[in-house]
């Protein structure tokens, strides 16, 4: 995820949501034409809800009524799913209108109600001998779309609480999930970062959008003083953002006790049927490969010519200030013609999301931060960006269309059930439009200096995704081990350990200590449930996979846009195999660093020769 901003003015407030003109927002009328017929299709998916207790105690009858009754569910889900999706997109955009956090709440509250509803299918579907269901799958000829769904649900068997208690569980989804939520509104809405001074000397309300802009700067000062207001404001709540965070990891922890399982980490992969040994897979080669981004690190600190390296110097371009920037309309421009080698077909979803209305580009008052694809199966891939004419916005700009057209895919290939995509998957198609517009740019750039300029970028998000994001996997799998082994999460334990996590991965030559230290504060994606990992398995397949699509043939092409088809269809493992990625193995993780170490050798080298 990366974080970029948009000001008309660097001494301006940002605008409000109506101040921000239609063709730079997306259309939501095109999932209801209006919040009276939200509210229309909310109570009739509420009462559908309801009616769901006439399949309690059927599925296990027989073949016919099984496929009904998942049938009627699903069809149920899929409502429910465009439900959410408005109301949570209509509130993304100012999270301080108070009409559309009362849907995300309404929203939110229907989602549980059908998790409670529909609690005992999985029970029930579980309690059909393995012979019966068999028969039943003869009897039901229909049955066979849903065979893989059977499948992963009577995998579940040993983590499965009768129909009445997974009841409960599911009844208490709104309490266990109170802690992301506060996380949420306090860091989005009630806190309020000081002003700090840009390189214009102009005082500027800080943002998390126009953070990640500062701390690029190449006044030093700048950097710093943007680091320091930013964690002087999380620094405030540091202790109420250790209760939501502990709050959060004792929910995982509680559902994964109470279903059997050895740990939350196995829990949550077991979702996707990812093996733990990809996890620790990938923590054992980063580890072992941390030389590289040491000296990286300290050839960072000899280009800019520091006696003291702090993180906040970790952003900033080695080759100075871009050469690369693109308003939003070039942008699009340079997206498509990077993308090309993906195909017209390919091409023809990225023309239809840059064009109609599909994006929401500006940053706006109250706007969530970051990035992001969404929707539902019955809706356009819409995506959320905050806009900054520089080369991170572009960047931004394929990964989520990476996941778009990943969705359009899908959910145009595959029935319903199988209509999404794991996580897992989902960041290898994102990461894998970032590395082909890499390859696109050291392609055609032959200027040292801008070809400079583009390996240090794709150095930086190396070190950004397989590095940062391997190292939240380990604090992770910490906070999730301490909490089960008794142990509080106080803020004074999370600063210690993430402080001298962070230094371990950095490496001697950045000095030690300091406020990053309480970066575990302000990351959102530690309320995912073992999340962050995948953006650095993804990467690393991803690298595999660009390089096919760029390099290769026209069946290793297909073979990945096959790969965006298949959705939910079969395991994540199996459908990366068959676009050419074992990723039960470490061989894709080792070819991802000679790729980065051959690219560091490059950029050494030019560095050195234009000085």
């Amino acid at each position: 995820i990366k974080f970029v901003s948009q000001k008309e003015g660097k001494n301006m407030a940002l605008p409000t949501r109506n101040e921000v003109s239609d063709e730079l927002k997306w259309d939501l009328s095109r999932v209801f034409k209006n919040d009276q017929e939200w509210e229309q299709e909310y109570k009739q998916v509420a009462q559908e809800i309801k009616n769901l207790s006439k399949f309690k105690g059927t599925l296990a009858k027989s073949g016919k009524e099984l496929y009904e009754g998942i049938t009627e569910i699903l069809a149920i889900n899929r409502r429910l799913e465009k439900v959410y999706v408005y109301a949570t997109m209509s509130s993304d955009v100012d999270t301080s209108n108070t009409h559309y956090l009362g849907f995300v709440v309404k929203a939110q509250s229907l989602a549980n109600q059908m998790s409670a509803a529909i609690a005992f299918v999985d029970p029930e579907i579980l309690s059909i001998p393995a012979k019966t269901l068999t028969k039943f799958m003869q009897d039901e000829p229909r049955l066979e779309n849903y065979r893989h769904r059977l499948e992963q649900i009577t995998q579940k068997r040993p983590h499965t609480l009768p129909a009445n208690e997974e009841k409960i569980i599911a009844d208490a989804g709104d309490a266990m999930g109170t802690s992301a939520n506060t996380f949420n509104v306090l860091t989005n809405s009630d806190m309020e970062y000081g002003y700090v001074q840009d390189e214009d000397g102009e005082m500027v309300q800080l943002s998390d959008g126009l953070y990640s802009l500062l701390i690029q700067s190449q006044d030093r000062n700048v950097c710093k003083n943007a680091f320091d207001v930013m964690y002087a404001s999380y620094g405030q709540f540091k202790n109420s953002l250790a209760s939501t965070l502990s709050g959060e990891v004792k929910a995982h922890n509680f559902n994964a006790r109470v279903h059997k399982y050895n740990s939350a980490r196995e829990a949550a992969l077991s979702e996707n049927s990812v093996p733990t040994a990809v996890y620790d897979t990938l923590i054992k080669e980063v580890n072992s490969h941390l030389d590289l981004l040491h000296r990286y690190v300290s050839l960072r600190k000899k280009i800019l010519g520091l006696k003291d390296l702090q993180m906040y110097d970790m952003y900033v371009p080695l080759t100075g200030k871009p050469v690369l920037s693109y308003n939003f309309n070039e942008a699009k421009e340079e997206a498509r013609k990077a993308l090309a080698p993906l195909g017209e077909d390919y091409l023809k979803h990225v023309d239809y999301i840059f064009n109609n209305r599909v994006i929401d580009v500006v940053e706006s008052q109250n706007k969530v931060t970051g990035a992001y694809s969404g929707g539902a199966y019955d809706t356009d891939p819409y995506e959320l960006l905050n806009w900054e004419d520089n080369l991170d916005s572009l960047y931004t700009l394929v990964h989520e269309t990476g996941h778009s057209v990943h969705s359009w895919y899908t959910r145009n290939t595959q029935p319903y059930v199988y209509g999404d995509y794991p996580i897992f998957v989902a960041e290898i198609a994102s990461t894998t439009n970032e590395n082909i517009l890499t390859e696109y740019f050291l392609d055609k750039i032959t200027d040292p200096k801008t070809r400079a300029f583009v390996l240090n970028h794709y150095l930086d998000s190396f070190k950004g995704t397989l590095f940062r994001q391997t190292q939240f996997a380990e604090f992770e799998q910490f906070i999730h081990e301490a909490d089960a082994n008794g142990q509080p999460l106080t803020a004074d334990v999370l600063d210690e350990f993430y402080g001298d996590l962070n230094q371990r991965y950095y490496g001697d030559s950045v000095e030690p200590g300091g406020e990053i230290a309480m970066e575990w504060s302000r990351i959102p994606h530690f309320y995912y449930n073992f999340y962050v990992y995948q953006y650095a398995t993804g990467f690393a397949a991803a690298t595999a996979l660009a390089n096919k699509v760029v390099h290769g043939t026209d069946k290793e092409r297909d073979a990945y846009i096959n790969f965006l088809k298949s959705g939910s269809s079969d395991y994540p493992t199996e459908i990366m195999k068959r676009a050419g990625v074992d990723m039960t193995k470490a061989d894709y993780l080792r070819d991802t660093f000679d790729t980065f170490e051959k690219r560091l050798n490059e950029f050494e080298k030019i560095v050195d020769e234009l000085n």
